[in-house]
């Protein structure tokens, strides 16, 4: 009962044994995946991974890093968030890390992805990276519209302020790095149904595979460390990170 709340197998990375690391995945008791596009090429390749894997549920959104894609696109991602496995609106969001960038570019394309989310009554999933206060304000024009911010990296404090519009947490191998510490504290505070667990593999993997191809089978090293972290026994953190999945993506348990 492992769900695995933000993958990309769509990605290069698994491109010459793709069916043996989803076949690894599935026999290491992972039940379900949230496959998250993040350029329009890897949101119909989603698609595709949601129609050959009964397991696998879709994200399609356009990533902050390619914004006029995601202008060029909305209706493309519209008529894409029309099929039943596609259960959210993401990867989208902000990412002011890599210089240069577009803020306001960055923005548009944010908010038309926010709003395809609001008009359809669907789930987003947030990348936000360096972006933290423009983040919160676009969450705040967006009242009603509930999602997960991924990779989680902001402070107790900034996901303090992000809880009261209803979102979710999500944690990948960062958590279990000796360096972690405003994951850790941030784990720490959460209520604890909010919190998702999740790769972004094939990148993040966890300690003791820090460094190599990440997948869904290294989720065990992320929850148990959720669970020291809590004072709270293995199974229970892998029970409630799946039904905190289920409950927010709208998909049955």
């Amino acid at each position: 009962m492992i769900f695995d709340s933000h993958a990309h197998y769509d990605d290069e990375a698994f491109k010459d044994d793709r069916e043996e690391v989803i076949d690894k995945i599935r026999r290491a008791g992972v039940e379900k995946v949230l496959n998250c596009g993040a350029s329009l090429e890897g949101c119909y390749k989603t698609l595709e991974l949601t129609e050959k894997y009964d397991f696998i549920y879709g994200a399609v959104g356009i990533h902050p890093e390619y914004p006029e894609a995601a202008l060029e696109n909305i209706n493309k991602i519209g008529e894409l968030l029309e099929n039943k496995k596609i259960v959210a609106v993401g990867e989208i969001g902000l990412d002011y890390y890599y210089e240069p960038y577009d803020r306001e570019l960055q923005l548009r394309a944010f908010r038309e992805q926010m709003d395809l989310a609001r008009s359809l009554d669907m789930p987003v999933v947030i990348h936000d990276r360096e972006a933290h206060e423009d983040t919160l304000k676009v969450i705040k024009e967006f009242k009603g519209v509930r999602g997960v911010l991924h990779c989680y990296s902001g402070s107790p404090e900034f996901a303090k302020e992000v809880l009261k519009h209803d979102y979710y947490f999500g944690f990948t191998g960062v958590v279990t790095f000796k360096n972690a510490k405003k994951a850790v504290d941030t784990v720490s505070v959460l209520p604890i149904d909010r919190i998702l667990v999740e790769t972004d593999c094939p990148y993040m993997a966890p300690v003791p595979y820090r460094g190599k191809r990440n997948d869904s089978s290294y989720l065990v090293h992320i929850i148990n460390r959720i669970a020291e972290i809590r004072g709270m026994d293995y199974e229970t953190i892998k029970r409630i990170t799946y039904e905190n999945a289920c409950q927010l993506f709208n998909i049955e348990k």
